[in-house]
């Protein structure tokens, strides 16, 4: 497998995992609530516009969205202290605390999975998961790279 492949594997598995893992532990949550949460969980306060772009969907999608979480206490929309024009969303403690749930769920999902990995596959595994998280650090964060 050349090097392009390797990362459109890791992509579409990564994804393929997500799946499973909804699927498996029964969360009917869209995939675009736990990426935006998980995005003001990581890199703090956002504009929708920016929410938009970073989950690639259109900025009424998102505000529908930012609605819905709102109205189930996840997140909080204020007035952005730059730009009295623009609201910034932000994630409430409840939506952290739902951000951690989903997480450990999907954790014990996938868990017996990999149960029968080696410790070398786990050691493989484990520094991809660190290389992957050294180049995907600016997306969370909004830099670029």
């Amino acid at each position: 497998m050349n090097r392009a492949d390797v990362i459109a594997s890791l992509v579409l598995s990564g994804y393929a995992l997500g799946r499973i893992a909804a699927q498996d532990a029964g969360n009917d949550a869209p995939a675009a609530q736990w990426r935006v949460l998980s995005l003001l969980e990581q890199a703090g306060a956002r504009r929708v516009g920016e929410l938009a772009s970073a989950a690639r969907t259109t900025q009424p999608g998102m505000t529908r969205l930012i609605g819905g979480l709102e109205r189930e206490g996840l997140v909080l929309r204020s007035p952005d202290p730059d730009d009295s024009r623009a609201t910034v969303v932000d994630i409430t403690p409840q939506g952290a605390a739902a951000v951690a749930a989903w997480r450990a769920e999907f954790r014990e999902t996938l868990a017996p999975r990999f149960a029968a990995l080696s410790d070398e596959d786990w050691s493989t595994l484990t520094r991809a998961a660190e290389i992957l998280s050294a180049h995907t650090a600016s997306e969370r964060t909004g830099e670029s790279r």
